[in-house]
């Protein structure tokens, strides 16, 4: 019982039927799970051929989709991180019936993206929509509708909620995963076998609910404090450059760059002072690699080789800003320190 009023809610959320709710244990079980050749639509002219997705996508759908290599089209991303849509025209409509996989927002950046013109185009070639929207719910009106899509994934800890948690949502039974993950019991109506973890799934709705209805003044908080870390890294480092800065962004996200300050310096100097950065996606908290994102942007390597990126939720605050900024005082003078010695 517990199970099925969490799925009414998180359908009720992203207005779906609760019987299309399927809860697995991640985002990225969700995205490896939808993300397959073996879907069965009504009414489809043929199986469909070819993944085409965005440079910028989370790596469990660069790395977890089902598509063989010759299978892929990887779309790229302009300056400010977006897919241009002319050109995901000409890809969707090359040869083969298309999956077309874009997020709602990147998890680096921040950057939201065209879905829903994006869906519209592809519809129009009879691809089907996969939308990761982990970052994006919660944190904006997250609607299939609105979005277009025909599944959403959907992640719990993003919304502090439980990990261990996640969800693929679709918009209907139009189209029917033919090859799920995990077989066994039947749990999840045959897409997703195993216990559930009742905890976890119940926490995710209750989170979800609460980011709901907190969803326009949280936003307004957040981009405050977004800008008050702005303000902070600006303040010890005039010339630090912000991705995305030019497009639509997520509130709780900055992702920046201090030109010849290195991210594995930076990143190591910031843990030792208590403040948890990346340098990538936040799943890569206190872990220095370069950004796949930026480089699909065009950031020069050696600018990238600079980024980290910072993220707020709900339990941030105007001290954790200035907590931020005087730590990030502190380590740029001691590297500065450091070089001017050397």
């Amino acid at each position: 019982m517990a199970i099925e009023q969490a799925r009414e809610t998180v359908a009720g959320l992203v207005g779906a039927r609760a019987r299309d709710v399927t809860f697995t244990a991640s985002g990225t079980e969700a995205a490896n799970l939808v993300l397959t050749p073996a879907i069965e639509s009504t009414g489809a002219a043929g199986p469909i051929k070819r993944l085409v997705l965005s440079a910028g996508e989370h790596p469990c759908v660069i790395r977890g989709q089902r598509f063989g290599a010759s299978a892929l089209e990887i779309l790229p991303l302009d300056a400010d991180g977006r897919v241009k849509l002319e050109v995901l025209e000409a890809a969707i409509g090359g040869e083969g019936r298309v999956m077309l996989a874009l997020q709602a927002a990147n998890n680096e950046t921040g950057v939201v993206q065209p879905v829903a013109e994006a869906a519209a185009i592809a519809h129009a070639q009879g691809a089907v929509v996969v939308c990761d929207a982990v970052q994006y719910f919660g944190r904006a009106q997250c609607r299939l509708e609105a979005l277009g899509a025909d599944f959403l994934i959907l992640s719990s800890h993003k919304l502090g909620g439980p990990k261990g948690a996640g969800a693929l949502v679709a918009a209907s039974e139009n189209h029917r995963i033919a090859a799920p993950l995990l077989r066994g019991g039947g749990q999840e109506r045959g897409l997703r076998a195993g216990t559930e973890n009742v905890a976890a799934i119940v926490g995710f709705a209750a989170a979800a609910a609460e980011a709901a209805a907190e969803i326009e003044t949280e936003g307004v908080r957040l981009v405050e404090l977004r800008e008050g870390l702005f303000n902070e890294v600006v303040a010890v480092a005039p010339d630090a450059v912000v991705f995305g800065a030019a497009a639509e962004r997520l509130p709780n996200t900055l992702c920046f760059a201090i030109p010849g300050v290195s991210a594995e310096t930076l990143v190591i100097g910031l843990d030792l002072a208590g403040v948890a950065v990346s340098s990538g996606a936040a799943c890569s908290s206190g872990k220095v690699a370069r950004s796949h994102v930026l480089m699909a942007m065009g950031v020069a390597s050696t600018l990238a080789g600079s980024a980290v990126r910072l993220s707020l939720g709900w339990s941030s605050t105007n001290q954790d800003v200035r907590g931020f900024g005087e730590a990030l005082a502190r380590v740029l003078a001691s590297m500065r320190r450091n070089q001017s010695a050397a």
